[in-house]
């Protein structure tokens, strides 16, 4: 019988479809009524949710040279010395909507006139209340202590935020490719995820990607160490190569997150010097030179442009720190000492 985590990961595709479908018209009515009330956007939010926060500052920058700032809760409450937020268009990122220092930074917006936006998945959370705006993930209740659905759906409420920012068709499309994208991906990782075992005894890795697969680093670095106990660290190719990469030694486990764009060069490049180390080079790409160069490839499905990509290729991630978690004989639904709500001051 399927864990309840592997029931969530496979529930992703139509749980993004079928909010891009409920969600589409209340994207389009937030764009058009914050449009020329802010100029830049400052994120607060935790755990995966400022992995999906990482996400938007590329995105965001990308398609709308819109900076994106990540909030520091703590000058918001431990110290009580808030920023200064003008042109600022306040956001929460929260599944649960739950933790009172994501809501203080949206109750300061508010105080110091401030548009405020939730992207929760309780429409019925403290979050949700304070903001001006909601954006529902609507994924149903996510029961895995491990966050797959709602960050990728996170990931979507950003990319059609962004999509209903500016008339783009085009974009409007290829984001309404990524639901069979995914299918496409969960369907073709069978015969990687028998390799798994392979790693049943590492206990440290690194995890890499850049731009806008920054997120996805952090994202896959945090599913592992969540689940399975190993110290994964996550870094982008150009940080790695000042000093962590002294880590890579014969053997060392490097997860590259290497996707078709921008930053395939620099990230194939990296691939490169680590076989020349003799690390233990784990690869997650839609190109089939960079899966081609891995000891373990863990492929995602072509055709997406690069912007999207971050939310298909996390997948790859999620899977195998199931897997890995199963091979280590720990159980999925139950990772030592988390709970799913956690809420910091």
């Amino acid at each position: 019988m399927p864990s309840i985590l592997e029931r969530e990961i496979f529930e992703q595709p139509d749980i993004i479809q079928a909010f891009l479908q409920s969600e589409a018209e209340n994207a389009r009515r937030i764009a058009r009524e914050l449009s020329g009330r802010f100029n830049y956007m400052l994120i607060a939010a935790r755990g995966s949710s400022d992995n999906a926060a990482r996400y938007a500052q590329y995105l965001f920058g990308l398609h709308h040279r819109i900076q994106v700032a990540l909030a520091t809760p703590s000058l918001f409450t431990m110290y009580g010395t808030p920023p200064e937020l003008s042109g600022a268009l306040v956001v929460g990122i929260s599944q649960s909507g739950q933790s009172p220092d994501i809501v203080s930074v949206l109750v300061e917006g508010k105080k110091q006139g401030r548009p405020t936006l939730a992207i929760t998945n309780d429409a019925t959370s403290p979050l949700a209340k304070t903001a001006d705006y909601i954006l529902p993930l609507n994924t149903g209740r996510e029961m895995a202590v491990a966050a797959t659905k709602t960050y990728t759906t996170s990931l979507a409420a950003l990319a059609l935020l962004s999509c209903s920012l500016i008339d783009t068709p085009q974009n409007m499309e290829a984001l309404r490719q990524v639901p069979e994208q995914m299918r496409q991906t969960l369907n073709c990782l069978g015969e990687a995820m028998q390799h798994v075992e392979r790693y049943r005894y590492m206990d440290q890795c690194d995890v890499i990607g850049r731009g806008l697969n920054y997120a996805t680093a952090f994202e896959t670095a945090l599913k592992i160490k969540e689940l399975t106990q190993v110290v994964a660290e996550p870094y982008s190719s150009a940080d790695f190569r000042h000093g962590p990469i002294a880590t890579a030694t014969p053997g060392f486990p490097v997860i590259v997150i290497a996707p078709k764009g921008a930053i395939f060069q620099d990230t194939h490049a990296l691939i490169d010097e680590l076989r020349r180390r003799r690390a233990e080079v784990l690869v997650i790409s839609d190109d089939q030179q960079a899966l081609d160069s891995a000891v373990l490839a863990l492929p995602f499905a072509p055709g997406l442009p690069e912007w999207l990509t971050p939310l298909v290729a996390v997948v790859p991630g999620q899977r195998f720190a199931m897997q890995l978690t199963l091979e280590k004989g720990f159980d999925p639904d139950k990772p030592e000492g988390l709970l799913k709500v956690t809420e910091t001051l």
